[in-house]
């Protein structure tokens, strides 16, 4: 049985765009009578910042508002209104800063970098009949820089590197970005109607050396920067060291699954498929039918992980693939369930942004009214 096996559907909150309403503070008035200038009002930027994540700002800023100060009124005390202070959205690194209308504002590559977002109104002065102007005020977007659609997430000898070979319809290349020294092998898919979708490796990590510590950040960055998670075990399990106990394609799951909760627990939201590859092994088809009743009830068999490699939570693959990279068994059925959920998402990201701008004209109309 071939078909994409569909167990269950989670929509995650793993938040890889924003859209954000700024204005600047407007100026402050000007003092005829003295010729006294107003101050100009604050503007806003998006600063680079270390540890901060999309979601993070979503959570602490629900109304997705940011204002900067008014500028001070001129006064017969100071002539010359003061400034009014600027607003910064801390952000993360890796982000791409455009308008509702997708022009692109600028990018945030490295710590440190800033955007200027929406500039404060210029304070009242002889040149305005001391009258001073409103600040800028629009949508702008913050988008996650992505490195390819699909992360592969898997321990060394899952075959993760035989498989983008076997998926892509050139050699998979080697690809370095501004905003990150990762430099993952892209492998791309390419489809009857000329679809591109492109899928991340990170190759030459032994991932799970000490299974307890961790892949390393540097792999699970990756993954990250990828829309949906392709996970792949070796259908008949693996030993990663003679000193190391035998892991089933089960616990590998887990253990992947543990690895990324650790790192960070909002990458589990993202949608995953889950590759068995392998499948020309002997018993590949028992222990494949074994791996599925288990991803059916994974608390049931749970008890064959130590405590702390127990995830605190399961992850529900899209569709489960059993597939052969060496044989090519399968390869085609994986490339249309890649399609099928990347598509699929890219739909409910339409209707959402939709909703969202409906929401917003409804909101201006009832100002109006």
């Amino acid at each position: 049985d071939v078909h994409c096996s569909n167990v269950g559907q989670t929509y995650g909150n793993f938040v890889d765009n924003l859209r954000l309403y700024v204005r600047g503070g407007s100026g402050g008035m000007g003092l005829p009578r003295l010729g006294g200038q107003g101050g100009k009002g604050g503007d806003v930027w998006v600063v680079a910042t270390k540890n901060m994540t999309l979601k993070r700002i979503k959570d602490k800023f629900p109304q997705k508002r940011f204002v900067a100060d008014a500028g001070a009124n001129s006064g017969v005390r100071a002539l010359k209104g003061e400034r009014g202070a600027d607003k910064e959205i801390l952000a993360p690194v890796g982000i791409t800063v455009t308008t509702d209308e997708s022009r692109t504002l600028g990018d945030l590559n490295v710590e440190g970098d800033r955007v200027m977002v929406a500039k404060g109104g210029s304070g009242g002065s002889l040149y305005s009949a001391f009258q001073p102007s409103k600040g800028e005020a629009k949508h702008i977007r913050l988008d996650l820089k992505l490195i390819a659609d699909m992360g592969l997430v898997g321990f060394p000898n899952a075959g993760k590197s035989s498989l983008l070979t076997a998926l892509s319809n050139a050699t998979p290349q080697i690809a370095s970005y501004a905003f990150t020294t990762l430099k993952p092998e892209i492998g791309k898919l390419i489809y009857d109607d000329y679809k591109q979708i492109s899928v991340a490796d990170l190759p030459g990590l032994i991932e799970g050396a000490h299974m307890n510590k961790g892949m390393g950040h540097k792999f699970l960055k990756h993954v990250e920067r990828t829309k949906q998670l392709l996970f792949v075990v070796d259908v008949c399990g693996f030993q990663l060291a003679s000193k190391t106990p035998f892991r089933s394609a089960f616990e590998a799951v887990q253990l992947l699954t543990k690895e990324l909760e650790l790192y960070k627990e909002e990458l589990l939201s993202k949608p995953a498929l889950l590759v068995v590859n392998k499948m020309d092994l002997p018993d590949a088809e028992d222990k494949l039918a074994e791996l599925k009743e288990q991803l059916q009830n994974p608390e049931e068999f749970s008890d064959l992980l130590p405590e702390d490699m127990i995830p605190q939570n399961y992850l529900t693959f899209r569709h489960v693939v059993p597939v052969s990279a060496i044989t090519g068994f399968g390869i085609s059925h994986l490339k249309s369930c890649v399609r099928q959920s990347l598509d699929e998402d890219a739909a409910l990201e339409v209707k959402a942004t939709h909703r969202e701008k409906l929401q917003a004209l409804r909101k201006q109309s009832q100002g109006r009214a």
